[in-house]
Order: C-alpha cells, then sequence, then structure tokens
C-alpha cells in the first residue's frame, strides 16, 4: 500500500516533452499571438487527479480495450484485434514526458501511458461506435520518460472543450486492472487551435457544441486548467504537433 501512494505521488507531477505536443509544462504557461500555449520553464507544475469519464475503455464499465491485442501502439488511427475502420481528421503528434518530481524531475522510464479521446464526430470507440476500438493505445515510457502518440485531433461533443484522457501506470504488466492505474487526468486544448481545426472539412458537428461551452463551464476545467492545457502548432494541411 505504502509502494502504491509514493508511485501515485511521484507521477503526480509531469514535465513537458522537448518535442511535438508538450502536455504539463514546468511552469504556467502563457499565450501566443495564434492562440497555443507555451512552457515557460521552472518547476515541474502539478497534474490533477481527474474522472477517466464514462467511455474509458479500460474495463472498469465494461468494454476494455486494455485486453486487446496489440493495444502497445504509437499509432492510434486504426482499430485493432479484429475491428476494422480509421478514424478520420487532422493529424495530430503528442509526446509526454513522465518525471519524479522528488527526484529534481527526473524521467521515469518502464511506466504505461493509456491514452483515448473522442474521433472528430465526438464520439467515443467502443461506445458509440461498439464495432471500433481506434484512439486508444498504450505507450511505454523510454529512458527520457517520454511517449509519442500519432492520432488525429479530437472533435467537441456537446457540454465538454476538447479533451484527451489518459491513465498511468507503473508498468505494462500492470494494465491488466484499472485500479492499477497511479494517476487519471485529461488534457485540454487552446481555442485557437480548435477554432482553425474545427473550420475544416470533417469537424462541421464540433463547430457549434466548441461555440456553446468554455473552460469557465467544463465540468472538469473549470477550476483551472493551466497545468492540463497542451501547447500546439502546426496547421491542418500538415497536421498537429
Amino acid at each position: 500500500m505504502m509502494q502504491k501512494q509514493a508511485q501515485r505521488r511521484q507521477v503526480l507531477r509531469w514535465m513537458a516533452g522537448s518535442a511535438l505536443l508538450p502536455l504539463f509544462a514546468c511552469a504556467p504557461t502563457t499565450a501566443s499571438s495564434n492562440g497555443t500555449s507555451g512552457s515557460t520553464g521552472g518547476a515541474c507544475a502539478s497534474t490533477p487527479q481527474e474522472t477517466a469519464g464514462p467511455y474509458p475503455g479500460d474495463g472498469s464499465n465494461g468494454p476494455n480495450a486494455l485486453a486487446l491485442s496489440g493495444i502497445l501502439r504509437s499509432d492510434l488511427r486504426a482499430s485493432i484485434g479484429g475491428s476494422s475502420g480509421t478514424a478520420a481528421g487532422v493529424p495530430l503528434t503528442i509526446t509526454l514526458t513522465v518525471v519524479d518530481a522528488t527526484d529534481g524531475c527526473t524521467p521515469m522510464a518502464g511506466y504505461a501511458v493509456y491514452l483515448w479521446h473522442c474521433d472528430q464526430d465526438g464520439k467515443y470507440s467502443m461506445y458509440d461506435l461498439e464495432d471500433q476500438n481506434y484512439l486508444r493505445g498504450v505507450q511505454e515510457t523510454a529512458d527520457d520518460g517520454t511517449v509519442t502518440f500519432t492520432t488525429v485531433f479530437p472533435g467537441c461533443y456537446s457540454g465538454r472543450m476538447p479533451h484527451m484522457h489518459f491513465e498511468v501506470y507503473s508498468s505494462t504488466a500492470s494494465i491488466s486492472s484499472s485500479r492499477n492505474a497511479v494517476l487519471t487526468s485529461q488534457i485540454a486544448f487552446p481555442e485557437g487551435a480548435c477554432n482553425t481545426v474545427y473550420a475544416s472539412t470533417g469537424y462541421e458537428s464540433s463547430v457549434k457544441n466548441f461555440a456553446s461551452t468554455s473552460f469557465e463551464r467544463d465540468n472538469v476545467f473549470s477550476d483551472g486548467v493551466e497545468t492540463q492545457l497542451a501547447a500546439v502548432s502546426g496547421t491542418v494541411s500538415s497536421g498537429y504537433t
């Protein structure tokens, strides 16, 4: 029990990656001219525990992507394990870094990160789309504490700001049960990037939903989004990182 508590304290603090899409900055992020955010340096920022939401696919409420053959992968766009189908949308590459804030922000190798999110229509595989399991996957942190996923920019559904979900486990072996997660949280996206993406073909259903919500009204991010806001760059044609 004490070991699990220690693991949770360690992983509750994250640091921005050095490339692609750094999600958890070393200090509060600041808005740039294009509406995205960036790291300003400093101590590792704390990532709050959040709900996994109603569509986790981790076995806690039925569907279990973590038991699928091929769930350890970097490209999340195609369904696996006998299912067929590929998620459409603007390409997005995302890198996260897990660090130990109790030891000078030392990278934590060998941890597992499970990432999942909705498609460009705001639908979740395994729930809204029962015959699909795309946009879900697990990566093991490398020696530098990083994991990288290739996916698509998530859509916006009614009542929520655009977001992704993730769970952190102490190892890939421990993903056999969602109870083993040492951190569950969510990632938000800058409004400027969302407006640009949602003006593109395929995201039509997100436009009205996005216009009717805000971080202040969001049931997860309304208490503060600074440590969960992604730093995003790119274009619709070339994709985002």
